[in-house]
């Protein structure tokens, strides 16, 4: 595997964790729709998370949570609306965002919620 894929995975398997510690059920992971692949759907209370990790080793480009741009969450949100149909949910929906950095042995994690909203 690809340092860059390693790099995801780590950061996938930290958030998960991190959700699973704050009572997320989680439902999906890496969930394909078209072009789309929402990393983590998870559900807390009457909420539907879709959920977009980004890892990295540093911000020397940037933050990771800054890499995700509008065709991404367009994405997102069409990918969203059928996860809603097929599995014939009632559930608010919201999109957050997990940002992890791994330096070393040291390991920064944020969880913005709502980040955005569809459009």
């Amino acid at each position: 595997m690809a340092q860059h894929n390693e790099l995801g995975l780590y950061g996938e398997n930290e958030a998960v964790a991190y959700l699973l510690k704050k009572e997320y059920i989680i439902l999906e992971r890496n969930w394909r729709f078209l072009k789309a692949e929402v990393d983590i759907i998870a559900q807390i209370d009457n909420w539907l998370c879709i959920i977009e990790v980004k890892t990295r080793s540093s911000t020397q480009f940037g933050n990771p949570e800054s890499f995700i741009d509008y065709k991404k969450r367009q994405l997102l949100v069409a990918a969203a609306h059928e996860y809603v149909i097929q599995k014939d949910l009632d559930l608010e929906v919201r999109f957050d965002i997990i940002s992890v950095i791994k330096r070393t042995n040291n390991v920064f994690l944020e969880h913005f919620i709502a980040a955005f909203n569809s459009f």
